[in-house]
């Protein structure tokens, strides 16, 4: 009797399934333990043991170790003949291809979109292929399947059009989150908005991929995992909505807000432990004071929309649920922007105690330049000029606390380095190195800060995103160029500061300079305005 269409796919699926559990690609056993209860509860099946919940023992077989016994056995003898002729034939020589051409397709990603997604590197350290997002230089398969289900489900609720499909995953701004988010340092977000769905999905996405790989090290994950702070309940449905496709790859989330009653999600928190946690500040605290949950080893902290917890005077809230956690987690924040820099510089600089990198999904100067302060100095000679550099570099040495500042000072030409040069040394600093990169000590050979001198025409691949402190002593010729280094800077840091001495002779540009410190919400001088 010909077996029916359902039984065929039923034992094609099986076989995938065991070739994507034996490739070095499989997700972790938790992961594929869900998954496969999960198959087997859809197909009608079984494993012996569980037969016993539903066939009674007598005494013949008090164990029931004759249920499918023998179907076990055939399907036993079946493989190892199988696996026999694939040995004898060539059917094993592209496995491995065939698996991660197999795992692509059900991600729904071709080699071209992973190609994409690595477009824009980003710095990596030693933690990539072990914290997530990257493996072997490519992005993870683990982490494209969870965008792929998040982005199905989408196009299954009408939210997204079918010819989008695929945005998602070839995102720039999701990549270089990603890298960022691997190497563990700390991410602030500067567009000034709240995260959008697709960052909400990336960045869910990649927890997962974290959460993935440490458990197939055997590494125990603390519940939660990830905590997502949110300023309102609808914004906290918002978020659960994202996360729930990735359920069926074993990632639980539990969200918490005002809306539901306390002592039901007090039970609920007792019967689960979510990876994912979505909550507002107000119903986190009162769980956490109930001891219905325990936050204490959240490895990743999600703060979205600092300017709308600023407006509700929720600070207080979010500097309370930092306390209850121990140690240094991932502070990923959304909504930073110029509008309220001194209250929101302070706030992060609580919630964040490692390395952090400004990130910004809008191109603007004003969003990319955040936490940057900028001041302009004006001088009508060149002996005002180098006196005015001598003071800001002694002030801003002179602040310098265990951890020194580094500070570049930037020139308008290689000719102009050396009588720079020549005016630090007669006050007391020595300047050494080639003709285009100097370092500055001071004379007794005690090293006075990291401070380095560099001019303007050799700084099209210098990396200057480390650089907390610059000084511009020769104003371009061009406000490009100025926005350019304006953007590049104090990358990671929350205290950028941006020092421009500007004349006479820079007037023309004056209207151009006005602007773009309006833009960035920073104090135009008076002279600047009477050029």
């Amino acid at each position: 009797m010909a077996k029916g269409d359902d039984a065929l796919r039923r034992k094609k699926n099986k076989v995938n399934r065991k070739r994507l559990r034996n490739s070095e690609s499989s997700v972790s056993a938790r992961v594929a333990a869900i998954i496969a209860a999960k198959c087997r509860r859809k197909a009608g099946k079984r494993r012996i043991c569980e037969g016993m919940c539903f066939s009674l023992p007598t005494a013949d077989d008090p164990y029931n170790e004759r249920h499918e016994k023998k179907s076990m056995g055939k399907n036993r003898k079946s493989k190892k003949q199988k696996f026999n002729r694939k040995d004898n034939g060539q059917g094993d020589s592209n496995s491995t291809l065939d698996n991660d051409k197999k795992l692509q397709e059900k991600a729904g990603c071709s080699p071209d979109t992973e190609k994409t997604l690595m477009k824009n590197p980003v710095e990596k350290t030693e933690c990539d292929g072990e914290n997530g997002g990257f493996e072997n230089g490519c992005v993870s398969k683990f982490l494209m399947l969870c965008l792929k289900a998040v982005e199905d489900a989408w196009v299954q609720e009408g939210t997204l059009n079918k010819d989008m499909v695929g945005a998602l995953l070839s995102s720039s701004w999701g990549a270089e989150f990603c890298g960022i988010c691997s190497s563990g340092s700390s991410v602030v977000e500067t567009s000034g908005s709240p995260a959008a769905g697709d960052q909400v999905a990336w960045l869910v996405s990649t927890a997962a991929d974290i959460v993935a790989r440490k458990e197939k090290q055997g590494i125990i994950v603390a519940s939660p995992f990830l905590l997502f702070i949110v300023p309102s309940q609808d914004r906290a449905i918002e978020v659960r909505t994202v996360c729930k496709p990735l359920k069926a790859l074993g990632i639980h989330t539990v969200s918490l807000h005002s809306g539901t009653s306390l002592d039901h999600q007090v039970h609920g928190l007792k019967n689960c432990e979510p990876e994912f946690l979505v909550s507002t500040p107000e119903r986190l605290l009162e769980l956490v004071s109930l001891k219905a949950v325990d936050i204490s080893g959240t490895s990743l902290l999600v703060v979205d929309g600092l300017r709308k917890f600023v407006d509700s005077g929720l600070l207080d809230n979010l500097k309370s649920i930092r306390g209850s956690i121990f140690g240094d987690p991932q502070i990923i924040a959304f909504g930073g922007s110029h509008g309220e820099m001194p209250v929101v510089t302070e706030l992060l600089q609580h919630l964040i105690r490692g390395p952090v990198y400004r990130l910004s999904a809008h191109e603007s100067v004003a969003s990319t330049s955040t936490f940057v302060s900028q001041y302009i100095h004006f001088y009508a000679s060149e002996e005002e000029k180098l006196s005015e550099v001598l003071q800001i570099l002694a002030q801003t040495l002179s602040k310098q606390t265990a951890q020194s500042p580094e500070i570049l000072l930037i020139s308008g030409s290689a000719s102009k380095i050396s009588p720079l040069a020549s005016y630090l040394n007669s006050k007391g600093y020595a300047v050494c190195g080639d003709s285009h990169t100097r370092g500055l000590h001071k004379t007794n050979g005690e090293k006075s800060g990291s401070v380095m001198v560099k001019d303007l025409d050799n700084l099209l691949d210098f990396p200057m995103d480390k650089f907390e402190i610059v000084m511009i002593v020769d104003f371009p010729s061009s406000i490009k160029d100025y926005n350019a280094i304006l953007t590049k800077i104090a990358r990671h840091t929350l205290v950028g500061v941006l020092h421009s001495l500007f004349s006479t002779v820079d007037a023309p540009l004056a209207e151009s300079l006005i602007e773009v410190l309006e833009q960035c919400g920073q104090v135009v001088p008076p002279f600047l305005k009477s050029l």
